[in-house]
C-alpha cells in the first residue's frame, strides 16, 4: 500500500522578472488574482486534498508572503475595534490555513535545486510540488485528482494537459502511451524539454504539479547543472524513470499560467465573473465594452 501524501513543496524563490516592475518590491506569488495572491491558490488546493504540511522555498525579498500566512496582531486588532468582523474571520482564516514551514534558497540555481532545499522536511516519505504561477480551475483539486492516482498506482505522477499543435514547444512533454484502463493515465517511456512541434513525443504537456517519491531527492544531490548553472528538475525525474514507474495523468479542470501577464489576465477576468458577490455585475460591464 502507497504511504500517504502529507507534505507539498512550493518553490517561490524566483525572481518574477516577467511582472517588473511590480516584483521589484513584491514577491511575483504575492500579486493578486482578484482578491488572493497567487500563492494562495496553491496553498488552499493543497489544503482541500489533504495535505498536511506547506513547505515554501523561499529568496531574498519574499517575506512577504511569511507575514501574509501570519497572524496580523495590528490589523486584527483594528478590524475588531472597527466591527469588520467578516472582514477579521478573512484575516484570521488565512493564519490558519495549514502548518507552514519556510526554506530559503539562497541562489536561484533552478527548480530542482528549489525542490533539493526541502530535503530535510521531506525526509524519507513521498511528497507533492507546486508551481504557485500554475492556478488550477478544478471542481475536484487537481493535487486530490493526482494523489488518488498515487494511492492506486504507487508510482510518481505528473500533471498533464493535452496541448495541440506548434504551442507544444513551450513545454516539458512525455513520451509513452494512453493507458488502456484509464484515458487520463499515460504511461511515460521518456520526457522532453521544450521540442519542436514536429519531434514531440506526444501531445502531453507537463504541468506544475507533481508528486514524487523520496528517491528523486538523492537523484537531485548526483543531477549536474546544465544551462545557468541550474539543476533541472527535469533531469531528476528522467533518472528517476530508470528505477521506478512514472505516470502522467491528464487532469480534469482549467489551468491559468498566472506567471504570465496575459495568463494572469485571463484568470483575472474568469475567476471574477465566477464571484457571487460581483460576477453578474462583471458580466454586464464586459457586455457593454465597444471591443
Amino acid at each position: 500500500m502507497s504511504q500517504r501524501i502529507k507534505k507539498a513543496v512550493f518553490p517561490a524563490g524566483g525572481l518574477g522578472t516577467r511582472f517588473l516592475p511590480a516584483t521589484k518590491v513584491i514577491p511575483k506569488e504575492m500579486l493578486a488574482l482578484v482578491d488572493k495572491p497567487i500563492i494562495q491558490y496553491g496553498v488552499e488546493e493543497a489544503i482541500h486534498s489533504g495535505i498536511e504540511h506547506i513547505i515554501i522555498i523561499t529568496g531574498r525579498g519574499k517575506g512577504a508572503m511569511e507575514d501574509h500566512f501570519d497572524h496580523s496582531f495590528e490589523l486584527d486588532t483594528t478590524l475588531e475595534r472597527r466591527g469588520k468582523h467578516e472582514l477579521l474571520a478573512v484575516s484570521k482564516q488565512v493564519a490558519s490555513l495549514a502548518r507552514i514551514s519556510y526554506v530559503r534558497q539562497k541562489e536561484p540555481l533552478g527548480l530542482g535545486h528549489a525542490v533539493l532545499c526541502a530535503k530535510d522536511l521531506v525526509g524519507n516519505e513521498p511528497f507533492a510540488v507546486i508551481l504557485p504561477d500554475d492556478v488550477i480551475d478544478a471542481e475536484v483539486p487537481c493535487l486530490k485528482q493526482m494523489m488518488d492516482v498515487f494511492e492506486e498506482k504507487g508510482g510518481s505522477v505528473i500533471a498533464t494537459q493535452t496541448v495541440e499543435g506548434p504551442a507544444i514547444s513551450a513545454y516539458g512533454v512525455l513520451a509513452g502511451e494512453t493507458d488502456p484502463s484509464n484515458p487520463r493515465l499515460f504511461n511515460t517511456t521518456g520526457m522532453v524539454e521544450k521540442p519542436k512541434y514536429e519531434e514531440a513525443p506526444s501531445k502531453q504537456a507537463i504541468i506544475g504539479r507533481y508528486i514524487l517519491t523520496p528517491r528523486v531527492m538523492g537523484l537531485l544531490e548526483e543531477t549536474k547543472p546544465g544551462a545557468g548553472g541550474e539543476i533541472q528538475l527535469t533531469d531528476a525525474i528522467r533518472a528517476l524513470l530508470k528505477e521506478e514507474k512514472i505516470y502522467g495523468y491528464n487532469f480534469a479542470g482549467r489551468r491559468y499560467d498566472a506567471g504570465d501577464k496575459f495568463g494572469m489576465l485571463e484568470a483575472t477576468v474568469e475567476f471574477a465573473l465566477k464571484r457571487e458577490e460581483f460576477g453578474e455585475r462583471f458580466r454586464q460591464y464586459l457586455k457593454g465594452l465597444r471591443l
